[in-house]
C-alpha cells in the first residue's frame, strides 16, 4: 500500500463486540493536520457527528479515535459526554489538546457505551501505534461492523516533482442510503491542503462516490467522511490544476471504496450499476437512478436473475423527472431489451444467464437526449439480507 507520510495508526479489541474482534481505531498525526468532513443529512444525528462538525474544516487536528460495536446515537446527554470523554482519554495519551481530536462511531443504535472497555480499547491502540501498512490493516478492521472483509484503498501519483500518497479505509454494509449512507471513511494523505480546499473537494467527491451508493436506502444517524492531510508531501500549498488532479485522483479512490460497499451488502449476490444517460438535468438523473436503485421490484429480478426491463422502466417513470417516454432504451451486461420507447426481440435465457454469471449487473437506461447522467451502485435484495436484518438485535 502507499502510505502518506506523518500518520501513525493501531487497531485493537477492547470486548465492546462480543465477537472479541477488533473495535477500536485510532490514528494520530505526528503533527497538526488540515481537516475536512462530510456528513449524514439524517436530523437523528449521533454524538460523534455533532461533535466532528464543530471542529471541521480545521487546521491542527491530532488525532481520530474511532470504535465500533455501538453507535453512541440516541443516547441523549450521557452520548454527549461519552463523546467528550474519549477525546479527552485520546488526548491525554497524545499529549494534546481534547478539541484537537475527532471521533467516529458505529454499530448498535440506543445503547449508551461501555466507556471502561472504550478507555482500555484507547490505551492498547496508544500503545501498538504504528506507521506500517500492518497498522493500516489493524485499524482497517477496527472500524468494520457487518462487513465480511475490510474496505481499503490507495494511490500514489506525481505532481510536477512531487509524490503524493493517499491511503483510506471505509466500513458499511448495510442501513446504507443515498446522502450519505451508513458508513465511516477515514481519508489520510500528505497532499498540502488548506482546510477550505480541503472541505471543497471532500464535497465535491462524497457528491461523485459515497452519496451514489445504496443498499436498502435507509440513511444512517452515524455517517461520517472525514479527510486527514499532515501537508507532509513537501513543496507549497496545491493551487489551480494541481487542486484539479488531486481531486480527479481522490475520486477515482473514493468510487472504488464505495462500490465496495453495495457489494458487500449484507447477503447480497450482486452489486448493481445503474448507469443513466439523457435526463434532461444531473438531478433528474440522480433522482431517476436512485429510484431505480430502492425499487425492491428491480433488486430482486437481478437477485432471481429475472431481466424483467418492465420493473426498470417503471421505476423510472415515477421517479418524478422530466422523460421522454419515446426515448427511452434499457441495456442489461451490454444486452439490449427496450428500444425508443419499444421492446425489442431478445434471448431471456441468455439476458439470464448473463445476470447469474456475473457478480456485477450494469444496467444502462436512457431516458431522453438532455445532458444529465448519473451512475448509482446498490445491491440486490436477497433472502439471506431479510434474515440477517430480522435477527440483528436479537
Amino acid at each position: 500500500m502507499d502510505m502518506p507520510i506523518g500518520f501513525r495508526m493501531a487497531g485493537v479489541s477492547c470486548a465492546i463486540k462480543a465477537s472479541g474482534k477488533k473495535d477500536v481505531t485510532l490514528i494520530v498525526a505526528d503533527e497538526e493536520a488540515v481537516s475536512a468532513g462530510v456528513y449524514t443529512q439524517n436530523k437523528v444525528v449521533a454524538a460523534p457527528v455533532v461533535l466532528c462538525r464543530a471542529r471541521t474544516p480545521g487546521d491542527s487536528a491530532r488525532a481520530v479515535i474511532i470504535n465500533s460495536g455501538n453507535a453512541n446515537a440516541c443516547t441523549g446527554t450521557q452520548g454527549e459526554r461519552d463523546a467528550a470523554r474519549m477525546c479527552q482519554v485520546t488526548a491525554e495519551h497524545v499529549g494534546i489538546s481534547p478539541d484537537q481530536c475527532l471521533l467516529m462511531s458505529t454499530g448498535i443504535i440506543g445503547v449508551p457505551l461501555p466507556m471502561s472497555k472504550v478507555e482500555e480499547g484507547i490505551h492498547l491502540a496508544y500503545q501498538q501505534l504504528g506507521n506500517s501498512e500492518q497498522h493500516f490493516l489493524d485499524a482497517a478492521d477496527g472500524i468494520l461492523t457487518t462487513d465480511k472483509s475490510r474496505k481499503i484503498a490507495s494511490c500514489e501519483f506525481n505532481l510536477g516533482d512531487r509524490s503524493i500518497r493517499i491511503a483510506a479505509m471505509a466500513k458499511g454494509a448495510g442501513m446504507i442510503g443515498p446522502n450519505m449512507a451508513t458508513m465511516l471513511c477515514q481519508i489520510l494523505t500528505d497532499a498540502p491542503l488548506t482546510p477550505e480546499d480541503a472541505q471543497a473537494i471532500l464535497a465535491r467527491v462524497a457528491n461523485r462516490s459515497f452519496n451514489n451508493i445504496s443498499v436498502e436506502g435507509h440513511t444512517s444517524t452515524n455517517d461520517t467522511m472525514l479527510l486527514l492531510s499532515s501537508c507532509k508531501a513537501g513543496g507549497p500549498t496545491l493551487t489551480g490544476a494541481q487542486i484539479d488532479a488531486f481531486e480527479s485522483e481522490l475520486a477515482t479512490l473514493c468510487i472504488d471504496l464505495a462500490k465496495q460497499i453495495p457489494t458487500d451488502g449484507e447477503g447480497a449476490s450482486h452489486l448493481i450499476e445503474i448507469q443513466v444517460t439523457g435526463a434532461a438535468s444531473e438531478s433528474d438523473a440522480r433522482a431517476i437512478s436512485e429510484t431505480i436503485a430502492s425499487s425492491n421490484l428491480v433488486k430482486t429480478a437481478i437477485y432471481g436473475s429475472d431481466p424483467n426491463w418492465g420493473r426498470i422502466v417503471s421505476a423510472a417513470g415515477y421517479a418524478k423527472c422530466t422523460l421522454d417516454t419515446n426515448h427511452i432504451g434499457l441495456s442489461i451486461n451490454g444486452i439490449e431489451l427496450f428500444r425508443q420507447g419499444q421492446p425489442i426481440e431478445f434471448c431471456e435465457q441468455t439476458a439470464s444467464r448473463s445476470i447469474a454469471e456475473n457478480p456485477t449487473t450494469v444496467i444502462e437506461i436512457v431516458v431522453g437526449s438532455g445532458p444529465g447522467s448519473c451512475t448509482h451502485w446498490t445491491s440486490d435484495l436477497t433472502v439471506e439480507y431479510v434474515r440477517f436484518n430480522s435477527e440483528y438485535t436479537t
